[in-house]
């Protein structure tokens, strides 16, 4: 549907896993090669399949698919929010990370149904065309790109944008400890949300208040307030 609604705007080239990648970050396959399968999507895109990881499917579509030109790249529609913290572990916005590395103007975007369950992916699909169209028109600087996360709702029932920040969220009871037929014991990661809710300008309260929420993230994680004081650590040092 995302293709769909940007060949609008231009021509469009598509490579993803050719399985779910979830959870995989920003992940990058060095011992086996790559391979990229072309298909054919039902409307008529062209399409590559990979077995690589959706960092693998960015470098392959700008270095092999489009021989590196590129005017704009997306991640998504993915199915569930990338809110918060999550966006480390997220699969779609590493890989909107490694386009924005390369250059690429980027925007990665979901769909915030729970556990997989997302059922309204046009709103998203449209709201991608803006945002879209908003990029090429004003451009991003170097090395950022735009997380969207789009409430997993009717076109009716959308309050409207916020730019946001990112907001904090934590799992608790992360680890599930289970037991085999053997009675060996095995693992299983789990957790249970905990999403800080005090931050009225964060991605995670807009989403819960039926707002798409928009928020910049940039490559450099420099914890640039805290210079400073590590500074003092080594006083001698430049």
């Amino acid at each position: 549907m995302l293709a769909l609604w940007l060949r609008e705007i231009g021509e469009v080239f598509v490579v993803a896993p050719e399985r779910p990648r979830s959870a995989i970050g920003h992940a990058v396959t060095l011992h086996k090669p790559l391979r990229l399968s072309e298909v054919t999507l039902g409307d008529g895109i062209r399409a590559w399949a990979s077995n690589g990881t959706p960092t693998d499917c960015v470098s392959l579509a700008y270095e092999v698919v489009m021989e590196g030109r590129a005017d704009l790249a997306f991640a998504g529609i993915n199915d569930g929010a990338n809110l918060g913290w999550d966006i480390t572990y997220s699969g779609t916005v590493m890989g909107a990370l490694e386009a924005a590395i390369l250059g690429i103007p980027t925007v990665a975007i979901s769909v915030t149904g729970e556990n997989g369950s997302s059922k309204h992916y046009e709103p998203a699909a449209r709201f991608a065309q803006e945002a879209a169209r908003k990029v090429l028109e004003e451009g991003l600087p170097p090395f950022t790109l735009l997380n969207v996360n789009v409430p997993d709702l009717p076109d009716r029932e959308l309050r409207g944008v916020r730019v946001t920040t990112q907001g904090r969220r934590e799992y608790t009871d992360r680890i599930v400890v289970r037991e085999d037929p053997r009675g060996q014991r095995y693992y299983w990661l789990s957790g249970k949300l905990k999403d800080d809710d005090g931050d009225e300008g964060s991605d995670i309260v807009a989403v819960r208040s039926g707002y798409i929420s928009v928020t910049p993230i940039e490559i450099d994680m420099t914890a640039t307030g805290l210079l400073p004081t590590i500074r003092a650590w080594w006083p001698n040092t430049k």
